[in-house]
Parts: C-alpha cells; sequence; structure tokens
C-alpha cells in the first residue's frame, strides 16, 4: 500500500472548482427557466443600516454608495412608519458589454426598509442627510425622559400603625358576616 501525503490546501481548490462549477450550472438553469435579466434582479441589494440614540434622537445610517439619491431614493412616513426605499443602479446595465464579466460581487436593484414609528411621531419630527455614500436620517424627541418622581418611604413605625388599624377592623367584618348568615346580630 503507498503512502499519500494529504494536503489540505489542494482538496479545498478542487472543492472551490467543483462549487464554482455547480454554482455556473444553476446560473444557467435560472437564465434558461426565466431569462437572464431575471437572474441579474433577483441579486438584490439591501443597504446596511446603523441605528443608534442620539440624546432624545434615533438615528438611523445606511449606506448607501454610488446610488443618487436625488433621484433613485425616497424617505417618507405613513401610518405609524419609516420607509426608506430606492434603488441602486448598475452601470454596466445601460453600456453594451464589450466583454465578459469575470467578477460580480457588487449588488444592485431596488431596496426598501421600513422602521416602524413610536406613537406621537410625524414626518415633521424627521431629517435625512447624504454625506460622502451614508444617508443619515434622524427621528427627533423619540426616546423621552420620563419626569422623576419621588417615591416615599414608610418607616416601621408607620407599618406597625397600618396593620394595627387593619387587625381593629378585622372583627368587626367577621361580626358583620356572621349576622349576614345567622340573619340576627350577637353582642
Amino acid at each position: 500500500m503507498a503512502l499519500t501525503r494529504w494536503d489540505p490546501f489542494t482538496a479545498l481548490a478542487r472543492l472551490d472548482e467543483e462549487l464554482a462549477r455547480l454554482d455556473e450550472e444553476f446560473d444557467e438553469i435560472i437564465s434558461r427557466t426565466w431569462g437572464a435579466a431575471s437572474t441579474r434582479m433577483s441579486t438584490g441589494y439591501v443597504p446596511a443600516v446603523d441605528m443608534y440614540t442620539d440624546g432624545p434622537d434615533v438615528v438611523i445610517r445606511l449606506e448607501l454608495p454610488g446610488v443618487d439619491v436625488e433621484d433613485d431614493v425616497d424617505v417618507e412616513v405613513a401610518e405609524g412608519r419609516l420607509t426608506i426605499s430606492g434603488r441602486r443602479r448598475d452601470e454596466f446595465e445601460s453600456r453594451e458589454e464589450s466583454g465578459k464579466v469575470l467578477v460580480r460581487e457588487l449588488r444592485y436593484g431596488s431596496f426598501r426598509r421600513d422602521f416602524a414609528l413610536p406613537e406621537g411621531v410625524t414626518a415633521d419630527d424627521i431629517e435625512a442627510t447624504y454625506d460622502r455614500g451614508m444617508l443619515e436620517v434622524r427621528v427627533r424627541n423619540v426616546t423621552r425622559t420620563p419626569a422623576a418622581k419621588k417615591i416615599p418611604i414608610r418607616t416601621a413605625r408607620e407599618m406597625k400603625a397600618i396593620e394595627a388599624a387593619g387587625a381593629e377592623k378585622k372583627p368587626e367584618k367577621d361580626t358583620e358576616k356572621k349576622t349576614a348568615r345567622n340573619g340576627q346580630q350577637t353582642s
């Protein structure tokens, strides 16, 4: 029996080649079934979101590099929901392709992100800005801090007085119950 040395990197490279072949076959089946345009749209684009508080405000930041926010992004408030929707256009869609795409990892297409708003928040409480590929939507005065309320502290003496008052009333209630049951008063 001959010994062979196992190289995990060679095995991984073979597995990677096999997965790439299966991926191409799957893409070809999808393309034949629904057409190439549908395959391109199915990849979809979902912008990454960060959400955090800034004092009483909530800030939502969306990563939208390469998006024309003036033409392709809408920020709307309706029925207690904040909706940020738009489209990230594929810059190669409109060009005649003179060569084959070698790697395609960027995502394009329509997107929509919805956020529930607290009761009482209106469109007037929301502002949006865009800078260097980041859309920032600020929802003002969302986290309202309730007014401080002082809680009274009862002393042990007060608690004993309350218990004693309750004990004095208890026999009267027992007498009233017996009278109601027997129909007569006992003294």
